[in-house]
Formats: structure tokens, sequence, C-alpha cells
């Protein structure tokens, strides 16, 4: 699908998610409802902290409206050759419950809300090949700057699912005070488990000592969720 192709939703979709994938090299359902300007960021972080039951009912456009868009986006990825990565959604709260997407609950329709699409720049098996094909083969960068891009794009992906790097320690962001500092509860408070569920890889985090980086775990399989799985 073509920015220039297809119906005006179609390239609506196609150019938020576009942009969102340039910005930081993997693109979520959220970056397309928002940048179709169906869905204030002020409303995304009221879901987030658990104050709206699910992010659907805050969308300003129709079922019908918002299924063709989701329909436009995965098929858009699938055609970039974007992969998919499953990511756990938890609110911003000490209960940490999950966070619902849909009107329905349906877990496919769930599962799909939560995938973001990641380049294949980033997603590798561990995204380390991927790296080093980049610094590697790039005349135009130097090593330092495409390091610094990867940084870059963790550092967004993990303040995607509500941590913030502060200090060198991962911290689960509640809120922040007056000077811009978060406060929350830190990956220690967490079981490894917990942590798994929230996308963060345990063994990267354990391998780091204080446990201070992580990626979104990744499910690469190419027959991960078909349109006509998803009922919507």
């Amino acid at each position: 699908m073509s920015a220039g192709g297809g119906s005006k939703l179609e390239r609506r979709v196609v150019r938020a998610a576009e942009a969102a994938l340039a910005e930081r090299q993997f693109v979520t359902a959220i970056d397309v409802l928002v940048g179709l300007g169906w869905l204030e960021p002020r409303r995304v972080q009221e879901w987030r902290q658990g104050r709206v039951d699910c992010l659907e009912r805050v969308v300003v456009a129709s079922l019908g409206k918002i299924s063709t868009a989701m329909r436009c986006f995965r098929r858009w990825a699938r055609e970039r050759g974007l992969k998919p990565s499953e990511t756990g959604y938890v609110a911003r709260t000490r209960g940490r419950q999950a966070l619902r997407f849909s009107r329905s609950g349906d877990p496919e329709i769930e599962r799909a809300y939560r995938t973001h699409w990641v380049s294949p720049e980033l997603s590798g098996p561990s995204g380390s090949s991927a790296r080093s094909r980049r610094r590697g083969g790039s005349r135009r960068r130097g090593r330092r700057q495409l390091d610094e891009d990867v940084e870059r794009s963790e550092a967004q992906r993990l303040a995607e699912i509500g941590w913030v790097d502060w200090g060198g320690e991962l911290i689960w962001a509640v809120g922040f005070t007056s000077g811009g500092a978060p406060y929350g509860l830190r990956v220690s408070d967490f079981d490894p488990a917990d942590l798994q569920a929230m996308g963060l890889e345990v063994a990267a985090l354990d391998d780091a000592g204080l446990l201070a980086a992580a990626e979104s775990s990744i499910d690469e399989s190419d027959d991960w969720i078909r349109d006509d799985e998803v009922p919507f």
C-alpha cells in the first residue's frame, strides 16, 4: 500500500504510520490513532493511569472506522516488512492491572492492539546482529551516531510501555515531581514474571547487573496473525 493509492483513510493511515516509523523505527496502533487525530495524547495518559476503562472509549471515531483503519495499518506494516512485537500494557498504578484497548475485550482484538510493528533493523534475535549490519554497512554515519540512534529508539520504546530511565535506573513512573523527576516503582520492586508480562526482557536486565536495560520481547513469526483471525 503506497501513500498515493487507496482510499483517503488508507492514505491518512499510511502517513501517520510512516511518520512514527521514521521517528523511532517502530509503530503502534496508538501512534496511528493519534496521527489520525482520533485520539488525544492526554486521553492516552488517562488510560495508562487506569482512569479510562478501555482505550476505544476515548477514540473519537466509530468502531467501524477504527476497524478499517487498523486493517489498513496491519496490511501496510506487513507490506513494509515490519516485524510484529507483542507488548504488555499495564496501568501505571500499584495494582499494575492489564490495560484494555477494546470495548468488547475480545482476546484477538486486544492482541492486535498490543502489537508493535518493528523495523527489521531493530528486530533481530536480540537486536545485535541487525545493529551490526547497520554499523558495518553505513558510510554516511559513524559508529557513535548509530549507537546513539539505537539507544534513543530503545528509550522511546521503553517509554511507550511506561518506563523512564532516570540516573541509570529504570523507573515505572506513576508521576513526576515539579522538578521533572519521576517517582514510582523500580525494576527490583517487580517479580521477573511481571517484568516479562510488561514487555521487558528479564535475561537482558539480569545481564546488565542492576536491571537497567531491556527490550520488548518480539514474536517474529511471519504468520503471527492474519486479518481474518481478528474480528475487527
